[in-house]
């Protein structure tokens, strides 16, 4: 869609509902991957740092996500809850930028989101110790087989430290790519408990 129209005076009200929007033309263009996003955070002394992960949840609320509670970017989001997201949809020349604070998801609605994972998923979160060290990937094999055993012939359930974040956005800029580097940008931002927007040169 890289020049195709940009109307701005047509784009809705809330961001979250362009998002949706713009998702839509995505997954409808063929992206491989709609739902991965970039998410940033701030680590030890403000040092920033970033990871791909996937957009589990979108409501009015923000954008969710669900991970090992005990893994580096959930202690960096507990030490500093604000976070920024980057979704980029080669297919449709889109990107969406999100910055926001952060909030622990309900985990009541984790494990309901855990409940729906694959088994194999569901058994690699007990077994990984998400960012510490392991000694091979035969060890964490051998774990896997374990926690597999454990669990057979029954449910497997969310794992204690396994649950959820939301970015609540306060910014969301939509950015469509143009020839010639003149992209479009219109940048939404919450005040006063309503969004404004304002178009950005590139």
């Amino acid at each position: 869609m890289r020049d195709s129209p940009f109307d701005d005076e047509g784009f809705a009200a809330d961001p979250l509902e362009q998002f949706r929007a713009w998702m839509a033309d995505a997954v409808r263009a063929g992206a491989k991957e709609p739902t991965a996003m970039t998410l940033a955070t701030t680590g030890a002394g403000g040092t920033p740092d970033a990871r791909m992960v996937l957009l589990n949840a979108l409501d009015d609320r923000g954008f969710a996500f669900f991970t090992n509670a005990e893994s580096v970017k959930a202690a960096q989001l507990e030490e500093a809850p604000r976070a920024a997201l980057v979704f980029w949809w080669y297919e449709t020349w889109r990107q969406v930028r999100v910055r926001g604070r952060v909030e622990r998801v309900d985990d009541a609605v984790a494990a309901a989101y855990f409940a729906t994972r694959p088994r194999e998923a569901q058994v690699g979160a007990w077994a990984s110790r998400q960012s510490r060290p392991i000694d091979s990937r035969a060890a964490l094999d051998d774990e896997v087989r374990r926690i597999d055993e454990r669990f057979a012939g029954v449910e497997v359930p969310k794992p204690p430290y396994w649950g959820g974040y939301r970015v609540v956005p306060d910014e969301v800029e939509f950015w469509q790519g143009r020839e010639g580097r003149l992209h479009d940008r219109l940048l939404y931002r919450k005040e006063d408990g309503g969004w404004t927007r304002t178009r950005l040169q590139p």
